[in-house]
């Protein structure tokens, strides 16, 4: 099924909404909410079927069959939850925060927070936020792949929030690799709104090196139920995705699934579908190809379920992309997350050199001392000090023309580097790794050379301290000749230079959200942003 079908489905979804209607069913005094869905396309309504579970809640499902175009679209409609002796069951809020569900060989955190937001959906809660996909400081050693991890924000009757986490607990273990050594999983569950600690801790992981041992007396302190597994580490950017409430700015993105069954083959995203989705969508969408290279970089190329990821800053606009977006394999899912990718969050504080760490994300602003060298590999070294020290700087070679522009600077510009702080080693001192340059200010580059001979035209040479020059070609000298000062144009101006979008990171705010800020009053997804097997 290509992604197109799974555009479909939302728009079977909107006319089933715009034609919603309620019907009353009494049993045991509980409400069920039933959505028929009106188009012309659809020949029968039918299979429908009640389940009560553990929790009293009622879901129904409608299993509607239409025309080969309609495909078929199954609506898993949560409905409102018992009315017993003419009360309300009272309904908690709940932020489940997850990381460190995935591995190298597999799995993915997000494609887990797709299929427990799906049973979360069957329960009847009430979701107040799309699922968070929130984007943790890049340079940590031991992250698994994009360091990211994820926060399901709803409301619920208690009973469910007294399972939930068992209930998380038991999908970890099926999910995950046991054999794998450095998955560590961590799940945080947050009765209530979370501490304001909390976002400090959320902060500080974006940009510094957050210990797990501060992570669990924070836990333990406001006696918020979490699961740990392995060295615990997960609990970690759990804990600071709970705390990232995405209020200064959010992008999208829709994620297209495959089953885990077929993560051994090619996910046969189509070039040409994604370059002209990435040409009708332009200034909606970002990050979609290299222009440098034409390659296409919303697909990933590990053994894990995602088949793609398209970003932007609407999550219509996403939907509308990925209608465009063909592939071989079958699309077994999607989900659209609000995350805090192409923000630029992890670089938001100035440091000094002399108090930079190791696997800081920071922001240096210093003079050039030395101008590039270039190494065996390809990699370009320069040196920047400040008032409190000197420090290298590297740009890798895969960022391209990015390194051309490293090369271009001279001593005396003042340039702020926007990077990752490299631990030193046997072979080096402390290095920043280059994400970004803002070039500040740029002096002259004045080239003095010896001047020629006013009588054969050919370069003088020097005739001695203070002596003047002398022609070795026609034997003219002149101790009143100085050197030529030439002034060299700089092909580099003063303004943000980043590497091409290959060479991002997924918190790198690109180009095209310069100068933007996507603050949404009300985070209640406004459409559906969940599919499962031509559910939503």
């Amino acid at each position: 099924m290509h992604a197109r079908s799974a555009a479909q489905r939302v728009h079977l979804w909107y006319g089933a909404a715009c034609a919603m209607h309620t019907s009353a069913l009494s049993a045991s005094h509980q409400m069920v909410y039933v959505l028929s869905a009106m188009r012309q396309d659809v020949t029968s309504v039918g299979n429908i079927s009640l389940r009560v579970p553990a929790t009293g809640a009622v879901a129904l499902c409608v299993r509607i069959t239409g025309h080969e175009s309609a495909r078929q679209l199954y609506v898993s409609c949560a409905v409102k939850n018992r009315q017993r002796a003419g009360r309300h069951e009272t309904m908690e809020e709940f932020h489940l925060g997850m990381d460190d569900i995935d591995s190298p060989r597999g799995g993915c955190t997000t494609h887990f927070a797709s299929l427990l937001a799906e049973d979360l959906t069957n329960l009847g809660v009430t979701w107040l936020d799309y699922p968070n996909l929130i984007r943790l400081n890049p340079n940590i050693p031991y992250r698994t792949r994009g360091n990211g991890a994820v926060v399901l924000r709803f409301r619920a009757p208690p009973d469910v929030g007294n399972t939930v986490l068992e209930n998380v607990e038991q999908a970890i273990e099926k999910y995950v690799e046991h054999d794998y050594p450095n998955t560590n999983p961590g799940v945080v569950l947050v009765r209530g709104r979370p501490p304001s600690e909390m976002s400090k801790l959320s902060t500080l992981a974006e940009w510094r090196v957050l210990a797990i041992d501060v992570v669990r007396r924070f836990l333990s302190r406001h006696h918020i139920a979490h699961i740990s597994r392995g060295n615990g580490r997960g609990i970690v950017g759990a804990t600071a995705a709970v705390g990232n409430r995405l209020l200064d700015d959010c992008t999208f993105e829709f994620i297209a699934y495959r089953s885990l069954e077929d993560t051994a083959h090619e996910r046969g995203v189509d070039a040409e579908s994604v370059y002209e989705m990435n040409r009708r969508m332009k200034g909606k969408t970002f990050s979609n190809i290299d222009p440098q290279t034409g390659s296409v970089l919303i697909q990933p190329h590990g053994p894990d379920p995602v088949i793609y990821g398209i970003r932007g800053d609407s999550p219509s606009d996403l939907v509308e992309a990925a209608s465009l977006v063909r592939c071989h394999q079958t699309i077994e899912r999607w989900t659209i997350f609000r995350t805090n990718q192409g923000t630029g969050e992890h670089l938001r504080h100035l440091v000094r050199i002399s108090d930079l760490r190791p696997y800081m994300a920071a922001v240096v602003r210093g003079r050039v001392e030395r101008r590039g060298i270039m190494t065996e590999g390809g990699h370009l070294i320069f040196t920047i000090s400040d008032d409190a020290g000197t420090i290298d700087c590297a740009v890798y070679e895969p960022t391209g023309e990015f390194r051309e522009v490293a090369a271009s600077l001279i001593p005396g510009d003042i340039v702020e580097v926007h990077a990752g702080v490299r631990p030193a080693s046997r072979t080096h001192g402390m290095t920043l790794n280059v994400e970004g340059l803002n070039v500040v200010a740029l002096v002259e580059n004045v080239i003095l050379s010896n001047p020629l001979c006013p009588q054969c035209g050919k370069r003088m040479k020097s005739a001695g301290r203070e002596k003047g020059f002398k022609c070795t070609k026609c034997g003219y000298r002149d101790a009143s000749l100085e050197k030529v000062r030439e002034v060299v144009p700089r092909h580099i101006h003063p303004r943000l230079y980043l590497p091409p979008p290959r060479a991002q990171r997924h918190l790198t705010r690109p180009y095209e959200r310069l100068g933007v800020r996507n603050v949404l009053e009300n985070t209640v997804p406004t459409l559906a942003w969940l599919s499962s097997h031509g559910k939503t």
